[in-house]
Parts: C-alpha cells; structure tokens; sequence
C-alpha cells in the first residue's frame, strides 16, 4: 500500500525537488534548442570545417551515455580548476546531450526544404546566413516540431539524472525521504506522480499539436 503520510510529511521537499526538475527542464529545452539548431545548420555547411566539426559533435554526444555526459561537468572539470554543483553540471549535461539529437532532427527538417528555395533566395542576394535564418529555418522548424516535442519530452524525463549528482531535484529529494522514512515503494512513487504532472500533458500537447500539423499540411 502507498502511505499518503509520506506525502504530507515531507510536501516541502517534494515541491522543492519539482521546482528545481521544472527550472533544470526548461533551461535545457531553451538551450538544446537553440544549441542543436546552430549545430545542424553546421552539418549541412558548405564548409567542411563547420560540417566536420557539427558531423562529429553529434556523433560523439549520440554514443555515449547522459550520464558520463554529466560526469565531464561534475567531475571532469573540477580537475580543469572549474567547481560546478550538481544542479548546474546535471542541467549543462541534459542540454548538451539532447542537442545532438534536436540537430539531427532539424537538419533532417532542413534538407526536406526544397532546394530550390535556398537557390532561390541566393540569387535574390541573400548570403547563406541569411537564408537560412530567413527561409529554411522557419519552415524547417515546422517540419520536425512532432520530433522535437518527443525530443523535450525525453528530456524532462532524463532530468532525473540530477539526482546522481545530488542535482536537488525530485529524484535526490525521493532518495532523501526514501533513506528517512524506509518505504522505498511509497517514497518513489510520489516521485512518480510529480513526473506524470509534468509529462503527461506535454505528451497531449504533442500529440494535439501534431494532429494539427497534419491537417494544415
């Protein structure tokens, strides 16, 4: 049987740790977001520099673990002179690691752009930076919002690797009321529930959003 006593009893620290899975969550979406947009107009670069460059940031963040991700921050670069907590490596750690898979989205988005756009907006004197951020930008974004609206939705779920890195997020806070009160089944599930409030209506709006997507294309 779940204990609702637990709720009650330990409310503050429960509330505490969403707020902080809140903040870290949107922080990382803004910045996988505008990370992973830069990184994909780098992967279809004219120049093989920035391609290069975008080609192995992707591959290299998408095989290996979120959590080792996380590690370089919170313990790798402690060894560099740069201290930083767990909330801040957790957070850097998620944006990072999410962006490679919002820049494979977007470039995909950005190549299902017909060409004849870019050529076109070219020709009328546009330079490349222009006509990406004037042309295939827009509409590529519109392509793959249903993907990246999955992509986020991971992300929010992944938050909990904040916990590792005593990030003071809900699942730091349910190891905390876990180790004082001994009802491992109650305490996490009540982390549970704080994580449905947050993802099962992001995962309706997806889906709304898409279905609409739809019908206007």
């Amino acid at each position: 049987m779940i204990d609702t006593s637990i709720l009650i009893d330990n409310w503050d620290s429960y509330l505490e740790g969403f707020r902080n899975t809140v903040l870290s969550s949107l922080l990382a979406l803004a910045g996988s977001f505008v990370l992973g947009t830069l990184i994909a107009v780098c992967r279809i670069s004219p120049w093989k520099g920035l391609n290069a460059f975008g080609a192995a940031y992707v591959e290299f963040f998408r095989n290996i673990p979120l959590l080792l991700v996380v590690y370089l921050f919170f313990l790798g670069l402690p060894a560099a002179g740069l201290v930083l907590n767990g909330f801040i490596s957790g957070t850097l750690g998620l944006m990072i690691y999410t962006s490679a898979y919002i820049a494979e989205a977007i470039r995909a988005g950005i190549q299902a752009v017909p060409s004849g756009q870019t050529e076109a907006a070219r020709a009328s004197g546009l330079s490349y930076g222009q006509t990406m951020r004037h042309v295939v930008l827009p509409q590529a974004i519109k392509i793959v919002i249903p993907p990246i609206s999955n992509q986020f939705l991971n992300l929010v779920k992944n938050s909990s690797i904040l916990g590792v890195v005593a990030g003071l997020d809900l699942m730091y806070f349910g190891d905390i009321v876990n180790s004082d009160t001994y009802d491992t089944v109650s305490s996490y599930a009540f982390v549970a529930l704080f994580y449905l409030v947050l993802t099962i209506p992001l995962s309706w709006a997806s889906r709304s959003l898409e279905r609409r997507l739809a019908r206007s294309g």
